[in-house]
């Protein structure tokens, strides 16, 4: 793993390549006076709305809200990540990627990577000389190809046979590192053993094919839990990792949709029927963190789970963590197996057609959600319908403004007549609503850049000197500039203090809207898109000043009026 992309190598390459031709090379633009006009490919629209502006080097569509610079579109539109975003502007543009020296902490992951994928060598080597291993997967219908394709692995039952291989091996890896990536484990009176005995191996991937952990799946006459995961360590974590994802990329380029099943052998057993764009949880619920994963690569996610009471109730929780992150464009459906089957096995019974008929009746998430709530409800009485609104009403409360949330608050409406605060207009409102004040809408640059500030306190600390002093300037009442006066007068102020800060407030929605926001960004993305961001914000904000003082001047023509004007345009102090 190489060090950090140096923030001054980030901006000099923003400043080489053109957005336009970036964003052209994938989508059709039309000159439209200065800037650039298109179809926004993150939302299905007719009417142009897409703007790419030559002169900023930023794009904004005005439908869905989506705004960035060329890393944003290249990571949203081409599902890269962030170093892979840079890397290949920095192909286009013909210049290296220099990396900064690395730290201790990143020098310890790379260890960590290191020794996973040594072990990786080891596991699938051991799987060509173990006939009950193969004979395993082979009865389960799994062939050689789709083995060597996901990695599968197995680990002999032993004791120590994985750490006498690696601790002895060339590289010769030691113990210590062998703990640290979840390999070995020690029990109460500190003897070290290998953690995964007699068990078929399932390396998991991130998206880049590094292996990150193992799941281990016992057969035969193997003592001990089904599954066995790695434990969570500096590489690993359980509740946003899937299973899958990596081997579903490699499949295909643009993943129309993505089926996310329970287990890793549902995962492979429809892979080797042709249904390839799968993945799994590892053995934990769905969370909100998975679901912001998956749809960074897709724009509908089919949960597929057992129909018994189990898997209905991993659905329900699975669709209750998928809410957040249900914004335009994004489609969730839910498809139950029959009683006894799951994935596998009903692939293996119905063939890929069968399974591929099954999905095209998956129901939407608005359906599911309704009829889960409403099954045992009358909805012809009054009580009926009031029990209605007061389970659903915290759902739809958590759905992100979005085109869903108001099918889902026009359903409510028409089942119960009830006018929830986000219905925009009803024929007929009920009349003892008290009717809200419009605050003016918050600029989308502005949201994101307090979301971000909101997830990442420290961000402020990464902005040059003079720029975190001109935010800060008293004279400055946005709702931007209040944050950020906030977090540097309170240093390890927790989100929940600043929420009940601006309680009563004017922003009180807003924050309480950010702080739900999500980013599927590393934090190393967060930085450049916050400093990125914090100088156009600033840029735009000056010239707005000049444009006021300009009419001021047009106005009252006096020699102060001017004096203050081009000092201001000179970017001097206009006290001094």
């Amino acid at each position: 793993m190489a060090g950090r992309i140096p923030q001054s190598f980030i901006d000099d390459l923003l400043s080489r390549v053109d957005i336009v031709d970036v964003i052209s090379s994938r989508i059709t633009l039309k000159k439209a006076g200065k800037d650039h006009q298109g179809l926004c490919p993150f939302h299905n629209e007719k009417t142009p709305s897409f703007t790419v502006s030559e002169e900023k080097q930023f794009y904004h569509c005005f439908g869905c809200g989506e705004s960035g610079t060329a890393v944003t579109f290249l990571m949203e539109h081409d599902r890269l990540e962030f170093v892979e975003a840079i890397e290949s502007l920095a192909l286009l543009a013909g210049i290296q990627v220099p990396r900064e020296e690395e730290t201790s902490g990143r020098q310890e992951t790379k260890d960590l990577l290191d020794v996973l994928m040594a072990s990786s060598s080891y596991f699938r080597s051991n799987l060509k000389n173990s006939r009950e291993a193969v004979e395993y997967l082979k009865a389960r219908g799994i062939t050689g190809i789709t083995a060597r394709d996901f990695g599968i692995g197995y680990a002999p039952n032993e004791w120590h046979g994985l750490e006498d291989a690696l601790t002895q091996s060339p590289s010769s890896i030691d113990q210590k590192k062998l703990l640290d990536a979840g390999l070995l484990t020690k029990n109460d009176k500190g003897k070290v053993y290998d953690r995964f005995r007699g068990r078929i191996m399932f390396p998991i991937r991130d998206n880049r094919g590094r292996i990150l952990g193992y799941g281990g799946r016992v057969f035969g006459d193997m003592d001990g839990p089904k599954y066995l995961n790695s434990p969570e360590t500096a590489t690993f974590r359980k509740s946003f990792e899937v299973y899958g994802l990596y081997e579903a990329r490699k499949s295909h380029r643009n993943i129309e949709q993505l089926i996310l099943v329970e287990g890793y052998m549902d995962v492979i057993g429809l892979s080797q029927h042709g249904i390839t764009n799968v993945a799994a949880t590892l053995g934990t619920a769905a969370t909100t963190e998975h679901f912001k994963k998956l749809y960074r690569y897709t724009k509908e996610v089919v949960c597929c789970f057992d129909g018994d009471a189990a898997g209905r109730k991993a659905a329900w929780r699975a669709m209750d963590n998928a809410l957040a992150e249900l914004k335009d464009g994004r489609q969730l459906k839910f498809m139950f197996l029959p009683d006894g089957e799951d994935p596998d096995s009903l692939v293996r019974k119905e063939k890929a057609a069968g399974f591929k008929t099954r999905l095209q009746n998956a129901q939407p998430a608005v359906e599911y959600l309704f009829g889960q709530l409403a099954s045992d409800l009358d909805l012809q009485a009054l009580d009926g319908q009031a029990k209605l609104v007061s389970l659903m009403v915290p759902y739809i409360k958590k759905l992100p403004e979005s085109i869903l949330k108001q099918l889902f608050i026009k359903r409510l409406y028409d089942l119960t007549g009830y006018n929830f605060s986000g219905v925009k207009e009803t024929k007929n409102p009920q009349p003892y609503q008290k009717k809200k004040i419009q605050k003016p809408r918050l600029p989308v640059l502005e949201k994101r850049l307090v979301a971000f500030l909101l997830k990442d306190h420290s961000l402020i600390n990464g902005l040059q000197e003079e720029i975190r002093e001109e935010l800060i300037d008293p004279k400055y009442n946005g709702f931007l500039e209040s944050i950020v006066r906030y977090l540097v007068n309170n240093p390890g102020i927790r989100n929940e203090e600043i929420q009940e800060r601006w309680t009563g407030e004017d922003y009180e929605d807003d924050i309480v809207e950010l702080l739900s926001w999500q980013f599927s960004i590393s934090a190393e993305a967060l930085e450049a898109e916050f400093v990125e961001g914090i100088n156009r914000f600033v840029s735009m904000r000056d010239t707005s000043e000049r444009r006021t003082l300009l009419d001021n001047l047009k106005e009252d023509p006096t020699s102060e009026n001017l004096r203050i004007y081009w000092a201001k345009k000179k970017g001097a102090n206009p006290k001094q």
